[in-house]
């Protein structure tokens, strides 16, 4: 197959990740027509098969990634991609018709069978059986070469897209965070001096997690060792951690800049953020930003709110100074749980937010849309 008839196969038009087929099917269907400007299923397939023709001219791939096995606490991440979508479709009705002309080449959403993670994770038996589900109309031997689970799916969707166009940016919507993980695997692949910028109220530095390689503790240890750890990794607005700062940056050789800091001087913390990065001597970031890195009394709809988090100007200004200064490759929203806000009007207010940190890495990353 190409790596066009691949991706159809890998992937759902954008709005679709998650499987339903009664409840909640009817507005998923809504939302898929708003945003292909389609009536149906037929023409919303036809427009997104028609919208991944432009692999090779684009400018940017927008890519979502509703998974949320790998979360740890409360769950719900798994409606972030839809909700932002949807949001941002009710406050600019046109722009997905400027970001197709802008170049930006949504490439859906990712597939997601809810309980599996990582096709490393899985016994032969359940990937030929997993395999069997999604790819009934494929030859067993060619089903068997493709991937089932959310992270993997993802890695693979996106080293096809970059292998037609490796200079494209990469935008993601979680989804929990570790799905991040393949993003900036599939980047780090065709980006040599790659380096990360993780707004987090959390590390994510572990090996493993309960013996679990791949998940939301851990997908930060993996990146930090697959960039080459000298001080790529920034991490932003830290505060919910066992070991102080020291412990990770000597332990780990990653940079960090707690809440407290930033908070105590934002002007400051941007000028010492954006010369760590330029010190670790990276040709482009990726900028990786969970919502709970934002305080809580702005993002409460997420699985690991916490206070005493960033402010959403900062998070903001973060974002635009990286794209002035330094190459932007990419960037992603994650754990944005809009039905477990702990106030009213909670999840409305988180996905707004989300919107305007999506709208905000999209233009440092290719211009305004």
């Amino acid at each position: 197959m190409t790596a066009l008839e691949t991706l159809g196969r890998l992937l759902r038009p954008a709005g679709g990740g998650i499987h339903l087929i009664s409840t909640g099917r009817a507005e998923q269907l809504a939302l898929q027509e708003k945003l292909y400007a389609a009536s149906g299923e037929a023409e919303v397939r036809e427009a997104w098969r028609t919208d991944l023709e432009h692999l090779g001219s684009a400018r940017a791939f927008l890519l979502g990634i509703p998974s949320d096995v790998g979360a740890g606490f409360q769950r719900g991440a798994n409606m972030g991609p839809s909700a932002i979508r949807a949001a941002l479709l009710e406050e600019d009705p046109g722009f997905p018709a400027r970001a197709r002309t802008a170049g930006i080449v949504d490439l859906g959403d990712v597939f997601v069978v809810p309980q599996l993670l990582h096709d490393e994770m899985l016994a032969p038996a359940q990937l030929a059986a997993s395999r069997r589900a999604l790819y009934p109309e494929l030859a067993p031997d060619v089903a068997a070469t493709l991937p089932v689970s959310p992270l993997s799916i993802a890695r693979r969707a996106l080293a096809l897209a970059l292998s037609v166009n490796p200079r494209a940016k990469v935008l993601a919507l979680g989804g929990d965070h570790s799905t991040a993980w393949p993003v900036v695997e599939a980047l780090a692949a065709v980006r040599p001096g790659l380096g990360i910028v993780q707004v987090d109220a959390h590390t994510d530095l572990l090996d493993e997690r309960l013996g679990v390689r791949y998940c939301f503790g851990t997908w930060s240890y993996h990146a930090n060792e697959l960039i080459g750890r000298r001080g790529r990794l920034v991490q932003v607005g830290t505060r919910a951690s066992r070991h102080e700062r020291a412990h990770w940056e000597s332990k780990l050789d990653v940079r960090q800049f707690w809440a407290a800091e930033v908070n105590r001087d934002p002007a400051g913390a941007l000028d010492a953020i954006a010369g760590a990065v330029r010190r670790s001597g990276v040709t482009s970031v990726y900028f990786s930003n969970d919502i709970d890195g934002t305080d809580e009394a702005f993002a409460d709809a997420t699985g690991t709110p916490e206070p005493g988090g960033l402010e959403p100007e900062f998070v903001e200004a973060l974002v635009r100074r990286l794209g002035r200064e330094v190459e932007l490759a990419g960037g992603d929203v994650m754990e944005v749980a809009p039905t477990i806000a702990r106030s009213e009007g909670g999840g409305e207010r988180t996905v707004a937010l989300a919107v305007r940190y999506l709208r905000a890495t999209i233009e440092a990353a290719v211009g305004k849309v």
